[in-house]
């Protein structure tokens, strides 16, 4: 099953969205989803049948923009965007508009009917082309959108004003001005609306302008010397060498072989502080060196990189539809043809009230053109386009959508103690042999035989301490998870390089950290140091002022978890717990209520998985960052923050933007039909609608949120 990820132009309200996804869900493909504030659909393929995906998706009105498809190359029109034809159609309806001032100005030529037709025709084939094809297309696959709003309140006056030119019916009768005024305003609000998404993609945006980068490609003459030459990054293959000099970005992701720099890695993980990198060291692309000069080996293509898949994993993130945003699904799905009945009874209405056509027609039409579906569909979009932005460029990222809903309602966090609330970052501080018939050299060498087959981060502190040349070759070994290292001999002899759980027979000492037992008999044990994370206080006494309580969680001694709960501040300690105890945990804490469980390695991806909201460490095991919903990057833990903070300050601005959404359709709709507004009027305050709710939205950007 190949995943598909197309741009498709022509989305313009929340319709637009739902009538692609539906099209491709009725084509019975899976994992469909569209993000309307990006314009990208995605969905998993099974049978090579693309080109009539296209066909499927064009006859609904949308093109697809994909230069390795010769189906998707759409034909070329006059105008490309919505600023090219409002700027067009402007020309035009001003000198419509000015014959409303005749009294003033005496422009008497403007009074005339084929003058006003003359000017108003070149307006109207140009919206018709982009409204009314839409409209069509949507009424034939039964999803009408917010184009066959447009398209017959501006045909109506068009038509209704043709009439009165042709049968010289008087001033009265032409409406030219309405038709060309509302086509304009409305292209006008369709230009807005898309600089307004723009403003919601900035961040998103700004990480995608670091991916195309120009390298200096390490390649080698027949006499072995090294030839220097600029290619493009996403022509560069895992294997390549690259030179990368002060001031020059990291054009992918590379091992230094050579060299030392100083690094700045903001962009990938909104920590400003430059990093110091040597051999063998990682550099993230889209970083800068900011001084020193490296040579570095390619670890992964561009569109295998950390920041492609930050990029990717936030668009996923856009198309998620949250819980919230379901009901306003729902209710654009019926909106164009509610607002087309209320119309009808509108001018049904105002007819029988008051006797007169024009004015029973001008107030159907405003109602057409000022109920606006793109507000109810861009509220949820806007403001979590946003929140996922400012969130992956400050280092957090979210693998869905529904998680920056569900921040609202966590009312506990869970954290795991080695390389969460410590920085998992050890050394020795004491080791003791407990038998005179092994020296302390072959103490060390049975320890760092068993320990350099664990990714554990104390075995990986004392692999590192005790590092040697031969390592025992073992005809069995592995590792126990919570527990630790069980290896056998080729002559049968069993080592064990445990916990306490694993040396309760042979000691009653339960202070150390790792014990080393050969054949049941106690060997020797070890003490490692681990450094609490500067920021942990700080992060503990933050949630515990939000009334959230904070619970630690480890397969740690209970005397050292509750030593670091003290310290912290920590309201609650489960100690001495495996993995699979500490997902029973996460699952008795979720049934409580809404929990989130904040963990880096293997141990933690069972409950990860179990809790509300599974947050992880971005330097944690690949497993856990899978696991969870919320990654931190490079940051330890200090951006939880700001994460919850987002979470709970995007749910509220989603909830304004609805708020709004609603009201102003509320409103608005029964002073149309009042006649208190006219079409022009109404159609400015249509496409200034959308420009309020991504003005609100873009707030999140500032905004301070923790």
């Amino acid at each position: 099953m190949n995943k598909v990820n197309w741009k498709v132009d022509g989305m313009t309200c929340s319709n637009c969205a739902l009538t692609v996804q539906q099209y491709l869900t009725s084509e019975g493909l899976e994992n469909v989803k569209v993000n309307l504030m990006g314009g990208e659909v995605s969905f998993d393929i099974t049978e090579n049948n693309e080109q009539k995906l296209i066909k499927g998706i064009e006859s609904l009105g949308y093109t697809v923009q994909n230069d390795n498809l010769p189906g998707a190359k759409k034909r070329k029109r006059l105008f490309t965007s919505h600023k090219q034809r409002f700027l067009f159609c402007l020309i035009f309806t001003l000198p419509l508009m000015l014959h409303m001032l005749d009294k003033w100005l005496h422009l008497h030529w403007l009074m005339n009917p084929w003058v006003q037709l003359g000017l108003c025709l070149p307006v109207y084939i140009v919206g018709m082309d982009f409204f009314a094809r839409s409209a069509i297309k949507s009424i034939r696959n039964r999803m009408p959108n917010m184009n066959v709003l447009v398209t017959i309140g501006a045909t109506a006056a068009f038509a209704y004003s043709l009439t009165g030119a042709l049968l010289n019916l008087g001033p009265q009768y032409l409406f030219f001005e309405t038709t060309a005024s509302i086509i304009t305003l409305v292209f006008l609000g369709n230009f807005l609306e898309d600089a307004s998404i723009q403003s919601t993609q900035r961040a998103l945006n700004s990480l995608a302008k670091s991916q195309k980068m120009v390298a200096n490609m390490i390649a080698f003459d027949e006499n072995h010397q090294e030839i220097i030459f600029p290619m493009e990054n996403t022509q560069l293959r895992v294997g390549d060498l690259v030179l990368i000099k002060s001031g020059e970005q990291v054009p992918v992701d590379c091992k230094i072989l050579s060299g030392e720099a100083t690094v700045n890695e903001s962009i990938i993980t909104g920590e400003s502080l430059p990093l110091h990198k040597k051999g063998k060291d990682k550099l993230i692309g889209g970083s800068i060196v900011i001084d020193g000069i490296v040579r570095a080996q390619v670890t992964a293509e561009a569109k295998d990189s950390v920041l492609s898949n930050i990029i990717n994993l936030v668009k996923q993130a856009q198309s998620e539809k949250p819980p919230v945003q379901q009901l306003a699904d729902k209710i654009s799905a019926i909106f164009v043809p509610l607002v087309l009945a209320i119309a009808v009874v509108a001018f049904i209405a105002n007819y029988l009230l008051l006797h007169d056509f024009t004015i029973a027609l001008m107030r159907s039409i405003a109602i057409l053109v000022i109920a606006c579906p793109c507000a109810m569909g861009l509220a949820t979009p806007a403001a979590i386009a946003v929140g996922l932005g400012r969130a992956a460029k400050n280092g957090v990222l979210f693998r869905n959508a529904k998680s920056l809903e569900l921040f609202r309602s966590i009312k506990q966090v869970v954290f795991d103690k080695t390389g969460t609330l410590t920085t998992g970052r050890f050394e020795l501080s004491d080791y003791k042999v407990e038998t005179d018939v092994l020296s302390i050299e072959e103490f060390k060498h049975i320890a760092f035989s068993l320990e350099k087959y664990s990714n554990h981060p104390i075995a990986q502190c004392i692999t590192l301490s005790w590092k040697q040349k031969n390592a025992i070759r073992w005809t069995k070994i592995e590792e126990k998870k919570g527990v630790g290292m069980i290896a056998t001999t080729a002559n049968g002899d069993q080592y064990i390089a445990g916990s306490f759980e694993t040396a309760m027979a042979v000691t009653t000492d339960d202070t150390h950290n790792v014990y080393i037992i050969r054949n049941g008999q106690l060997l020797g044990w070890i003490d490692v140091r681990d450094e609490v994370r500067a920021e942990a206080i700080s992060i503990v006494q933050y949630l515990r002022h939000r009334n959230i309580r904070t619970i630690l969680l480890s397969g740690d001694r209970l005397p050292k978890c509750r030593q670091l709960a003290n310290l912290l501040g920590i309201d609650e300690v489960i100690a001495e717990k495996k993995p699979e105890e500490k997902m029973a945990v996460i699952e008795d804490l979720t049934l409580q209520g809404p929990t989130a469980m904040v963990g880096d390695g293997i141990n933690d991806a069972p409950a990860l998985a179990k809790a509300t909201i599974g947050i992880s460490l971005s330097e944690a095991s690949q497993i856990a960052v899978q696991t969870a919903d919320v990654v931190l990057m490079n940051s330890g833990i200090k951006n939880l923050p700001l994460a919850l903070g987002l979470g709970r300050h995007t749910f509220l601005t989603i909830k304004q933007n609805l708020f709004w959404a609603f009201i102003y359709n509320i409103i608005a709709i029964p002073v149309a039909g009042f006649g208190l507004l006219t079409p022009t009027f109404g159609a400015l305050i249509m496409g200034l609608s959308d420009v309020v709710l991504a003005v609100n939205s873009v707030r999140l950007f500032v905004k301070r949120v923790s």
